[in-house]
């Protein structure tokens, strides 16, 4: 089960128009599921999706149930090895997609960006089997490095650097 609360445009793109509003859309849709299921097919999920009116990335909850079972203290130990995870806690004041973009911009980088994927230490828990957690993603997370490893992993441009 994914529940993906997102910015309702890039920043900048006032000419959107939602001010003030959580806008839904039906399941299933390409943020929250169709999108996923292309890249990993062997996975069976379902999904919701809402807009915000934030221009700083999204907020993502999971349940997932893993092949095997796993602890909180486990899925914690595996965020924390990821190089693109980073764990943050709520008590240390990260408690929101804004808190984020302020360490970023705090770590200068001048735009804010942020090439990790956030994970809340306070939001990973056991629900029965299953594991709950709560991510949040700055537009910039994913893309670029992304985009940077397909560019490596192209023979061409194997000696290149971006």
């Amino acid at each position: 089960m994914v529940t993906i609360l997102r910015r309702v445009a890039d920043p900048g793109d006032t000419h959107r128009g939602l001010v003030d509003v959580a806008m839904v859309e039906p399941v299933p849709n390409h943020q929250a599921i169709e999108d996923l299921m292309l890249i990993m097919p062997h996975i069976e999920a379902a999904g919701v999706l809402v807009h915000l009116s934030i221009t700083r990335g999204r907020i993502i909850i999971l349940l997932v149930t893993p092949k095997e079972s796993i602890s909180a203290e486990k899925a914690l130990e595996l965020f924390y090895a990821h190089p693109r995870i980073k764990v943050v806690e709520i008590a240390k004041g990260f408690n929101s997609n804004t808190a984020l973009f302020r360490y970023a911009r705090d770590k200068g980088n001048k735009r804010g960006d942020m090439y990790e994927i956030a994970v809340f230490k306070e939001m990973v828990a056991k629900s029965g089997e299953d594991l709950f957690f709560t991510i949040s993603i700055p537009q910039e997370a994913v893309v670029i490095p992304e985009s940077i490893d397909g560019i490596r992993s192209d023979p061409f441009h194997a000696n290149r650097r971006p």
